[in-house]
């Protein structure tokens, strides 16, 4: 989910703001128990809702994907739907900037063009 990774027990073990990532202090599930985070079956449905507005769900992902971590939910997707998109997309070097840059070009678009129209009606 966001805050941990690979490591002991269950394969985990906690992702803190000093190894370099900042987002982890502003995700949502820093607080969740991750008994509930790592979960198989229909719980993971229930698991990946945690992430629904999440503010650094695209952070979360990309951290993921970069270092493909095998297990629990992170920004939004599976293990299995991770695997998936990297199985898809193999010459990606660099799932951060990927979608870093597929959020700006998102946001772009979504703004309202009204300025645009009057500066050329003018």
């Amino acid at each position: 989910m966001g805050l941990w990774r690979s490591g002991s027990g269950r394969g985990r073990h906690r992702v803190i703001a000093g190894d370099g990532e900042s987002w982890v202090a502003r995700a949502i599930c820093r607080t969740a128990d991750p008994e509930e985070l790592f979960v198989e079956g229909a719980a993971q449905h229930r698991a990946k809702a945690v992430c629904t507005g999440c503010p650094v769900r695209t952070e979360c992902l990309a951290y993921a994907l970069d270092r493909r971590i095998e297990h629990g939910i992170w920004g939004g997707m599976t293990d299995r739907e991770r695997r998936g998109l990297l199985r898809r997309r193999p010459t990606v070097t660099s799932w951060r900037q990927l979608l870093e840059a597929a959020r700006t070009d998102h946001v772009q678009r979504a703004r309202p063009r009204g300025d645009e129209g009057a500066a050329a009606a003018g």
